[in-house]
Formats: C-alpha cells, structure tokens, sequence
C-alpha cells in the first residue's frame, strides 16, 4: 500500500524506503556514482579539409536552450585531430535563459564562445579562417 506525503530523508521515493528496509536490507542504498557515455551522432552543418585536419562549422542563428549549448561541449571532446567553430549570425545574440547583469547586458553567444574555448566567425569574418586554415 502506497504511502501518503513525502518519503523519510535521503529517499527518493516510499518504493525504495520500503525496498531498501523490508527487502534489500543489506544493500548499500544510492551507493557509488556510474559515469556513463550517451552515443550520439552529430552532422555538421558544413566541414572542409585542411592539412591539419578536418573543420567542422556550426552556423548558429541562437540556440534554442543551454541543452543544445552544452552539446557542442561533447561533441569537442570526441574530436581528436579536427575542430568545431561557430559560424554565429549575431553574436551579440543573448545564450538561453541569460539573466539581465547589473549593467543591462545579457550573457552573450560570442560570450560563451569564449568561455568554452570555440573559435566563432560571422558572414563577414568567415572567409578569415578559409584563408588562415589552408584549404586542401
């Protein structure tokens, strides 16, 4: 029978209080942390060879949420010899859910570039990194 309110301290439901008290008392409850891995897969929105590697380029508008921000992150981690840059619309652009500061500004597309160490071109700097990146 269900109980009713929430459950005791450190439980995150009465199911696993019940379990880990009636059944399973000699199991540790909420024991070590499991790191896993999600296998995904990522099309990049354009990429060209160069003689260190392959470029892929993202060409952002906005993001829609910090979930999508935060993917990007994963997707460098599982690059080796290739990069990932940011081809921003606006990157004055304001990142998803972004607090106005105290000066009125918001956290910036080109702000969190930064941050996380992404190179980000315009439409009308872009051409910089074809010159600089020796097309093969």
């Amino acid at each position: 029978m269900p109980k009713k309110g929430k459950p005791p301290k450190g439980y995150d439901s009465w199911f696993e209080h019940q379990l880990h008290t009636e059944v399973l008392t000699d199991c540790k409850y909420h024991g070590e942390l499991v790191h896993y891995t999600q296998q995904k897969m990522y099309e990049p929105d354009f990429e060209f060879n160069t003689k260190f590697g392959k470029i892929y380029i993202e060409a952002k508008g906005r993001f829609r949420d910090s979930e999508e921000a935060r993917k990007y992150l994963d997707i460098r981690r599982a690059l080796v010899a290739d990069e990932l840059v940011f081809l921003f619309y606006d990157p004055t652009t304001p990142m998803p859910r972004a607090r106005r500061r105290k000066d009125g500004t918001k956290f910036t597309m080109a702000e969190w570039a930064n941050k996380n160490d992404f190179r980000y071109y315009t439409v009308e700097t872009v051409a910089d990194l074809l010159a600089e990146a020796e097309v093969c």
